[in-house]
């Protein structure tokens, strides 16, 4: 929700949408491509074909997507992802709860949002990322906290999201 509404903000929330999402299949990447399906939002996924979207957030993203007409794509190269993107959003490698593995970072570690990678992107493109960020692993210190970064703007808008929707739902049956 504050993801969107974020996007909505910048006034980047409209059909000349490019958005790319890089790095691993997670309950984030769930949210967005539940969200982006039901909206009509294309985005396109660069992810290691080892740790890829689960089949059944795919067959659901994919089944509203037919009807709202936004486009999925699944890639597994990183530039293909982000060429000509516009918003580029990553997220942590390992999630809360789950085992550090060495061998999954390495398998994704192609996929980390850098300077370089954003060279392949829109010369205006904003990076998103949930927070909290592991720097230097899914992405790079100086693109964190470079002018290309919405991370702090998208964190201040969780809360405010948050907010209106607790209002919403316990005013809900006044």
């Amino acid at each position: 929700l504050s993801d969107l509404f974020t996007l909505y903000e910048i006034e980047l929330l409209n059909k000349s949408l490019k958005f790319a999402y890089l790095g691993d299949c997670n309950n984030v990447l769930n949210s967005l491509l539940t969200g982006f399906s039901k909206l009509g939002i294309d985005i396109t996924v660069g992810c290691s074909a080892k740790y890829g979207p689960s089949k059944e957030v795919m067959e659901y993203a994919l089944t509203r997507a037919r009807i709202s007409g936004s486009k999925i794509n699944i890639v597994h190269d990183p530039v293909q992802a982000a060429s000509g993107s516009n918003v580029i959003y990553t997220d942590v490698w390992i999630s809360m709860g789950d085992a550090d593995s060495e061998e999954k970072v390495k398998e994704l570690s192609k996929f980390q949002v850098n300077s370089k990678l954003l060279l392949h992107a829109d010369k205006d493109v904003k990076v998103m990322h949930c927070l909290p960020a592991h720097r230097g692993q899914e992405i790079t210190p100086d693109v964190l906290d470079s002018l290309n970064s919405i991370v702090w703007q998208q964190a201040e808008n969780r809360l405010y999201a948050q907010k209106a929707l607790l209002v919403y739902l316990f005013s809900k049956n006044e």
